[in-house]
Protein backbone atom coordinates (compact mmCIF):
# COMPACT_ATOMS: atom_id res chain seq x y z
CA UNK A 1 0.00 0.00 0.00
CA UNK A 2 1.35 3.69 -0.79
CA UNK A 3 1.23 6.41 1.18
CA UNK A 4 -1.73 8.94 -0.41
CA UNK A 5 0.52 11.68 0.28
CA UNK A 6 4.02 11.64 -0.41
CA UNK A 7 5.07 14.63 1.35
CA UNK A 8 6.07 14.55 5.15
CA UNK A 9 6.11 17.75 7.28
CA UNK A 10 9.37 18.45 9.84
CA UNK A 11 7.13 16.87 12.22
CA UNK A 12 5.91 14.07 11.01
CA UNK A 13 9.35 12.98 9.48
CA UNK A 14 10.98 12.95 12.89
CA UNK A 15 8.02 10.82 13.96
CA UNK A 16 8.46 8.50 11.24
CA UNK A 17 12.15 8.67 11.88
CA UNK A 18 11.23 7.38 15.24
CA UNK A 19 9.08 4.49 14.45
CA UNK A 20 11.49 3.22 11.51
CA UNK A 21 14.44 3.22 14.21
CA UNK A 22 11.98 1.40 16.62
CA UNK A 23 9.78 -1.17 14.23
CA UNK A 24 6.85 -0.57 16.65
CA UNK A 25 6.06 2.15 18.45
CA UNK A 26 2.74 3.39 20.83
CA UNK A 27 2.19 6.89 20.96
CA UNK A 28 3.71 7.04 24.13
CA UNK A 29 7.04 5.44 22.90
CA UNK A 30 6.84 8.59 20.26
CA UNK A 31 6.02 10.87 22.69
CA UNK A 32 8.47 10.14 25.35
CA UNK A 33 11.57 10.03 22.77
CA UNK A 34 10.13 13.29 21.27
CA UNK A 35 10.25 14.84 24.62
CA UNK A 36 13.51 13.81 25.43
CA UNK A 37 14.87 16.27 22.57
CA UNK A 38 12.13 19.18 22.93
CA UNK A 39 8.54 20.04 24.47
CA UNK A 40 5.85 18.58 22.65
CA UNK A 41 2.42 17.39 23.66
CA UNK A 42 1.15 14.45 24.25
CA UNK A 43 -2.39 14.93 22.41
CA UNK A 44 0.18 16.69 19.35
CA UNK A 45 1.84 13.46 19.01
CA UNK A 46 -1.57 11.50 19.24
CA UNK A 47 -3.08 13.65 16.73
CA UNK A 48 -0.15 13.49 14.32
CA UNK A 49 -0.02 9.74 14.58
CA UNK A 50 -3.62 9.25 13.43
CA UNK A 51 -3.70 11.87 10.89
CA UNK A 52 -0.16 9.78 9.47
CA UNK A 53 -2.10 6.91 9.61
CA UNK A 54 -5.38 8.03 7.69
CA UNK A 55 -2.95 9.55 5.28
CA UNK A 56 -1.64 5.89 5.02
CA UNK A 57 2.21 6.45 6.26
CA UNK A 58 1.51 4.33 9.14
CA UNK A 59 -0.79 1.11 10.11
CA UNK A 60 -1.60 0.90 13.45
CA UNK A 61 -3.51 -2.33 15.59
CA UNK A 62 -4.33 -3.25 19.67
CA UNK A 63 -2.28 -4.28 22.05
CA UNK A 64 -3.39 -4.23 24.98
CA UNK A 65 -5.07 -0.92 25.74
CA UNK A 66 -2.70 0.58 23.42
CA UNK A 67 -2.81 1.33 19.60
CA UNK A 68 0.92 0.43 17.95
CA UNK A 69 1.90 1.60 15.27
CA UNK A 70 4.33 0.35 12.53
CA UNK A 71 5.74 2.45 9.15
CA UNK A 72 3.90 1.35 6.09
CA UNK A 73 7.13 1.69 3.69
CA UNK A 74 10.60 0.57 4.89
CA UNK A 75 12.64 3.80 5.59
CA UNK A 76 14.83 3.49 2.34
CA UNK A 77 11.77 3.02 0.09
CA UNK A 78 9.70 5.97 1.28
CA UNK A 79 13.28 7.88 1.77
CA UNK A 80 13.76 7.78 -2.01
CA UNK A 81 10.51 8.49 -2.68
CA UNK A 82 10.07 11.55 -0.83
CA UNK A 83 13.74 12.69 -2.68
CA UNK A 84 12.34 11.87 -6.11
CA UNK A 85 9.14 13.95 -5.15
CA UNK A 86 11.44 16.76 -4.11
CA UNK A 87 13.31 16.23 -7.14
CA UNK A 88 9.90 16.81 -9.64
CA UNK A 89 8.51 19.59 -7.88
CA UNK A 90 11.80 21.68 -6.82
CA UNK A 91 14.13 20.98 -10.11
CA UNK A 92 12.27 19.64 -12.71
CA UNK A 93 13.00 16.32 -12.27
CA UNK A 94 17.33 16.48 -12.77
CA UNK A 95 19.17 15.65 -9.73
CA UNK A 96 22.34 17.95 -11.56
CA UNK A 97 20.83 21.36 -10.16
CA UNK A 98 20.32 19.60 -6.37
CA UNK A 99 23.89 18.06 -6.66
CA UNK A 100 25.26 21.36 -7.97
CA UNK A 101 23.96 23.49 -5.27
CA UNK A 102 25.44 21.30 -2.66
CA UNK A 103 28.75 21.59 -3.81
CA UNK A 104 28.63 24.98 -4.16
CA UNK A 105 27.34 25.57 -1.04
CA UNK A 106 29.44 23.31 0.67
CA UNK A 107 27.42 20.95 1.93
CA UNK A 108 28.93 18.04 0.89
CA UNK A 109 32.39 16.77 2.44
CA UNK A 110 35.41 15.14 0.80
CA UNK A 111 34.20 11.94 2.20
CA UNK A 112 30.82 12.36 0.65
CA UNK A 113 32.18 13.43 -2.80
CA UNK A 114 34.28 10.50 -3.13
CA UNK A 115 31.25 8.18 -2.00
CA UNK A 116 29.16 9.95 -5.11
CA UNK A 117 32.36 9.21 -7.45
CA UNK A 118 32.70 5.67 -6.24
CA UNK A 119 28.84 5.19 -6.96
CA UNK A 120 29.13 7.36 -9.98
CA UNK A 121 32.27 5.20 -11.34
CA UNK A 122 29.73 2.27 -10.58
CA UNK A 123 26.94 2.97 -12.25
CA UNK A 124 29.02 3.25 -15.72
Amino acid sequence: MRPKSTSLSAQQLEIMNIVWERGDATVRDVYEALRARRSVAYTTVMTMMKLMEARGHLKKWVEGRAFVYRAVEPRRRALRRIVRDFLDRVFNGSAEPLLAHLVEEKRLSQKDLDQISRMIREQK
